[in-house]
């Protein structure tokens, strides 16, 4: 099976996944590899979430034969009919050999990504299609080599979109869309006094709603690109109809939406000039953990439990696919919890990737998070901001509380939030969240103070947050 360069390799068979054969885990979809066909296998992981993969990313997936030397690929040109938008997670192949083409999916986001329909309101969306590619190679050549050129037809599939073959006339041709161009910019005054090109932001049209609402988006279109290292982005074959125009930047908190709507008209190419995106921020930088990239995956993760190993992502970059990862936090932390130190600790090393409850006599803790810091002087008339962005969160709660964390009433609570299960999903985000803490100059003191962050409720194990970034900035000047 291949899902991507870095993520192929041979399969379990359906019959291991039999009564006999495996040993279920934390939920069905996960089982331990007992009395596998081929016993090279014994010992492994098996879940059919370790292999997800977001829409930005999951152009071309399948599996190859090696006797006869056959490939079959799944190729989806385009995002467009996909909800969510490029950052929405989906399942792609796992064992069967099963490939799945998800159109519509809650996985990795929750009720959010689920269509809510009123008495009567009419509805109908195009999905696909959804281009099957089966190749072969002539004898003597690696069968493996079928991946590189359903890669390479995948790139041709791309390029012919959108098909001219389809005959609804629901199914928009190219001469029946339109175009958007531009460039987009930040300005953030306490990075540089220049308007920053938006190197690498993701640009997309989506229909109307609030700022950063196309994450939750799952009845209509979407359209996105990756702007070039000048910020400029050109988002083509857009349906017809009304839009607005998103952003959000890598490097940066926050999303940008354009105020004024877009009217996509057949052969239009709208351009709109430079536009600037201003990301939340009130005064300079005291300190931050983590990069503002909307996922976890520069914190810490464990090794996983040897009793739980997939093979394939051992010396992985994407090491936190591996099963069982929310319990190595109780091994950890068993009676005290993680203590983040400024100036004196690494996020990479010393901030756990998700904030989950700790395992204590087969019942589940409520943890809090300690953010030690030092300063210098305090203003005690202003108001510093605490800056906090999640990558996901899962029947959790963010509380909030400085310097004493005995106050019943926290300074801030998120209230219960999340349904993304990425903990459970082997996912490194969810849904995007963003909060700003006012904190009270009066709270603060000279030298050591302490945040601390509480997710209190404990149910079960997958519930819990990831943090993308923290950041606290002092008063304006």
């Amino acid at each position: 099976m291949a899902v991507a360069d870095n993520r192929r390799r041979f399969m379990p068979l359906p019959d291991d996944r039999l009564p006999g054969r495996c040993q279920q885990l934390a939920y069905a979809e996960a089982v331990k590899l007992v009395n596998p066909v081929e016993p090279e296998l014994k010992g492994e992981v098996d879940d059919k979430y370790q292999y997800s993969c977001d829409n930005k990313d999951l152009k071309v997936h399948g599996w190859i034969s090696m006797d006869p030397a056959v490939g079959f690929w799944q190729i989806i040109p385009s995002d467009e009919f996909r909800s969510g938008g490029p950052l929405k997670q989906n399942l792609t192949s796992h064992v069967g050999p099963t490939t799945l083409a998800v159109f519509l999916s809650a996985h990795y986001a929750g009720d959010d990504l689920v269509p809510k329909f009123g008495q009567g309101e009419p509805w109908k969306k195009v999905f696909g299609p959804v281009f099957i590619y089966v190749n072969s190679v002539m004898d003597g050549k690696s069968p493996l080599t079928l991946w590189d050129d359903a890669k390479q037809q995948m790139l041709v599939e791309v390029q012919r979109w959108p098909y001219s073959f389809p005959a609804s006339e629901d199914f928009q041709s190219s001469d029946q869309r339109g175009n958007v161009h531009g460039r987009l910019f930040v300005r953030d005054r306490y990075v540089g006094d220049d308007y920053i090109p938006a190197n690498s932001a993701y640009v997309g049209l989506a229909p109307p709603g609030e700022v950063g609402s196309w994450q939750r988006e799952c009845k209509d279109y979407q359209f996105w690109c990756r702007a070039d290292e000048g910020g400029y982005f050109s988002i083509n074959n857009i349906r017809t109809g009304n839009y607005n125009l998103y952003a959000w930047v890598p490097g940066f908190i926050g999303d940008y939406r354009n105020e004024v709507a877009f009217t996509i008209t057949p052969g239009c190419n709208i351009e709109v000039g430079d536009i600037a995106y201003e990301p939340p921020r009130d005064g300079p930088t005291l300190w931050e953990i983590g990069i503002p990239d909307r996922s976890a995956a520069e914190f810490y993760v464990p090794d996983p439990d040897p009793k739980y190993v997939n093979f394939l992502f051992v010396n992985h970059p994407d090491r936190f696919r591996q099963y069982g990862l929310w319990d190595r936090y109780s091994e950890l932390y068993p009676d005290e919890d993680l203590v983040y130190t400024v100036g004196l600790s690494d996020y990479r090393k010393d901030w756990f990737f998700a904030q989950v409850n700790r395992k204590k006599d087969n019942k589940y803790e409520g943890t809090t998070w300690k953010i030690k810091f030092k300063l210098d002087s305090v203003n005690q008339a202003g108001v510093y901001k605490l800056r906090v962005a999640l990558a996901s969160a899962t029947l959790a709660e963010l509380q909030v509380r400085v310097n004493n964390p005995s106050t019943n009433r926290p300074l801030f609570s998120s209230g219960l939030i999340g349904r993304d299960n990425s903990i459970a999903r082997h996912g490194i985000h969810g849904l995007y969240w963003l909060y700003s803490v006012d904190i009270q100059g009066a709270i603060l003191v000279e030298g050591d103070n302490t945040v601390y962050l509480t997710q209190p409720r404990n149910t079960g194990p997958f519930q819990g947050l990831m943090y993308d970034y923290i950041r606290l900035e002092a008063p304006s000047n």
